[in-house]
This record gives C-alpha cells, structure tokens and sequence, in this order.
C-alpha cells in the first residue's frame, strides 16, 4: 500500500483512512495503546459519535439493522470475540431478527472508541456488497411518453431486427420509464424512514426554491449509448432537457444525491448526476423485471452475463427522436423489483414540488 495515497472509507458523511494492521508485529504496542487514561482518544474521531461516561466506564450505542448483526458476530462468533479482545470491551448485540441497538462498553474510552470505529468500517465494508433495494427516481411513464416509446419500439424491430442482438426483450417496460439520480441500500425500516424524512428536508431546504413550487417541463429527446462502442452496446438511453434551456433539474439531481451522500445512505459514485432514461438493456434478455445495476453497490460485475447488440443503426436513425414532453412534479423513494397499480415502482416515501 502506497503510505501518501492510502485507501479511503465514507461512513456518515466522514472519511477514514483504512490502514494495514500487522497484529503480530505491533502486538505490545497495541496492547499499551489499549491502556491509555480514559481521556486519551489519540487519532480517533472523538466527536463522531456519543460515547456516555457510565459508573463502571464508558459505553456506546449504535442503531445497526438486524441483517448486518451477522458480520459483527462472525463465524462461531469470532468476530466479535476479537473486537471484544483487542479494544477490551463488551459488545452487546440484540437477538438475530430483532432490531434495536448494540451497546459497546469498556473501563477506557478509547477502547470503546475503537470498538465503535472499527464495527463501522467493517459494517460499511458490507454495505458496500450488499444489492441496492431503493432509489430516487423520476417517472417518465405519462400516457403519451409511453405511446411514443412504443412507436420506437415498433420503428426500432421494424428498420434494425437483423442488427445483431437486437430484439425485442431488449426494451424497457413503458410502465417503468423513469431517470435514476442515486441508489441505496436500506435494510429496515427505521432507514427507510431516515431517508424519506431527509427528502422532505431537501424540499424545505432546496428543492422548493429551485423548482419555484411548480412542476419542471422536460423534453425527452435522441437516444445515446453508456458504453464505448456503439457496435457493442449495453444500454441505450433517451436523453432529458429542461423546456426552457436551464440546468434545474440537474441541480436539484446534483444537490439531492450531495446531500444523501453526506448523510451516509448513499455512496459517491460521480461528481455529477448523468440524467437518463433507460430504453434498451440487455440484462433485460433474461430478467424482464431486472433494472441498471451498479457495480459498486452489488459488488460483482453483471456485464460478464450481457450479450451487447449492435446500436450503430439504431443510433443513426433515432439519433433525435422526439419521445415527448412531460411534467415532472415529484422524486420519488422507489423500491426495487416492485409495481404499483400503475405498473410503476411502488413507493416508500416521495418529495412533490
């Protein structure tokens, strides 16, 4: 590991250097570190967290949702017997199923201290491999976008079926059109509800002032493709405007997904949010009902399991392709693999205009 350029962790808006432990090595002076006075929180992040002074020492809680409790416990319960021995402290976990609270505590406030930072990165190690199971989108799926997406379909199979890859199983659910700003992954309900009251935070906060209280108009038009070559194509998308020629929508995309980011339920993927729509996905050959995946919130790659198809055509003849106009009035929290009564996503909270 390059010492200038170590490796960085986002947990809570904060950043961490994750450092080589060598325990064999530094044993003894890890042990001293452990006994320092109950003051002493060395390089630690004091102020990151609560730690209550108690009258056997210091303790700590943290809300974690019961799906994680297993990387904290560990193989036979490993885990957590080596935090508990290396930062000499005593963590409590709620029973597996029930959520609540994990209670680290400790004679030593760096201890606890320790504790608590070191459940985090390993929590956030986790997180980072688990599947998205929300996002904040934006539906695209008004009666007349969907009419002209199915005319596009129908021109596309009609000029383009003997392209190679091009098929009908490629396309988009109409139902389903919709811009993506940002994934996250929140595991109960208590999360769920961080989330939906942040959004309502960023309607008092932004979003009002920019949208002006009204419904933003966009255009829906041209199609471009993700990946490098065209004859090789992955994902086709439609490409969005504002009516008016401003960069609203994009701020508000920007300054939503900043401001998730900085509360710790979503990660930095990009410095700016790229707004599209989704018409044509070969993971959508085998999986109907499948959406974009991320590779940095499902942890593996999909695109070993993609057969590209050939865009050049695709991309020549419907290079402006008017899909439509259509009032945006609301962002929604939706979740994954789920329909409403409309065929859309079904939604776990929103932020109206």
């Amino acid at each position: 590991m390059d010492i200038l350029r170590p490796t960085l962790i986002r947990i809570g808006g904060r950043v961490y250097r994750k450092n080589v432990i060598q325990e064999q090595a530094y044993q003894h002076e890890e042990e001293d570190d452990f006994c320092a006075g109950p003051g002493d929180c060395a390089d630690e992040p004091c102020d990151a967290f609560v730690v209550e002074e108690t009258e056997k020492g210091f303790q700590c809680r943290m809300e974690v949702p019961s799906l994680l409790y297993k990387y904290i416990i560990g193989k036979k319960g490993e885990t957590k017997k080596k935090l508990e021995t290396e930062t000499r402290t005593s963590i409590s976990i709620p029973k597996l199923g029930v959520e609540g609270e994990i209670v680290i505590t400790g004679q030593h406030r760096s201890g606890v201290i320790s504790a608590r930072t070191r459940i985090d990165v390993l929590l956030d190690s986790f997180r980072k491999k688990q599947p998205f199971t929300h996002f904040l989108s934006l539906a695209l799926n008004q009666p007349t976008i969907q009419e002209k997406f199915l005319q596009f379909k129908e021109e596309v199979l009609e000029k383009c079926s003997k392209d190679h890859g091009v098929s009908s199983s490629l396309f988009q659910n109409p139902a389903k059109l919709h811009l993506t700003l940002g994934t996250l992954v929140l595991l109960n309900e208590q999360e769920i509800q961080k989330a939906c009251d942040l959004l309502q935070q960023c309607k008092e906060d932004f979003v009002d002032q920019i949208a002006g209280g009204k419904p933003l108009t966009v255009e829906v038009v041209g199609v471009e493709y993700m990946n490098d070559d065209p004859a090789m194509t992955d994902i086709l998308y439609a490409k969005v405007r504002m009516k008016d020629g401003s960069d609203r929508l994009q701020v508000i995309a920007d300054q939503l997904v900043e401001r998730f980011v900085a509360s710790g339920l979503m990660l930095k993927e990009w410095d700016r949010v790229k707004l599209h729509a989704t018409v044509m996905n070969t993971l959508f050959r085998k999986d109907p009902s499948a959406e974009e995946r991320n590779n940095t919130m499902t942890g593996k790659s999909s695109f070993k399991e993609r057969e590209s198809f050939n865009g050049r055509n695709i991309l020549k003849l419907f290079e402006n392709f008017y899909f439509g106009e259509v009032q945006l009035d609301s962002v929604q929290l939706s979740q994954r693999f789920s329909s409403d009564a409309s065929g859309y996503y079904a939604t776990s909270g929103q932020l109206v205009f």
